[in-house]
């Protein structure tokens, strides 16, 4: 898998849009999305930028392997599915931070809706 898939796995495991990444980059989401299809080589620099945005080391980005993480395939006769499940510890590292991410995010928009549904009353 070359740089720019990995950052757009990432991306998409994150939630965030190509508008997003490009707004915080402070490029077009045309110029972003050449770096996730491979069109622009990525400098260091850029790479940390990136890393930054999605909380994570530029080395995260860079040994990035979704096969290792959750890899289907097709057995012979094409009916099953091989699942490989040994993910690095900075993997699932990150999952483990979305996971974290998510369950704050989910515990906010409930104090939210509680707070609306009490206004109501």
């Amino acid at each position: 898998m070359v740089l720019g898939q990995k950052i757009k796995k990432l991306r998409e495991l994150k939630n965030f849009s190509q508008e997003h990444m490009a707004d915080e980059l402070g490029l077009t989401q045309g110029a972003y999305s050449k770096i996730e299809t491979g069109e622009t080589d990525v400098p260091y620099t850029r790479l940390e930028q990136i890393a930054k945005i999605l909380g994570i080391r530029p080395e995260d980005i860079i040994a990035f392997n979704e096969h290792m993480v959750f890899n289907v395939m097709h057995n012979q006769t094409g009916n099953g599915l091989v699942i490989h499940n040994q993910i690095s510890q900075s993997e699932k590292k990150l999952y483990e931070d979305i996971i974290e991410g998510l369950k704050k995010e989910v515990e906010h928009l409930k104090s939210v809706l509680d707070k609306l549904l009490m206004s109501e009353k």
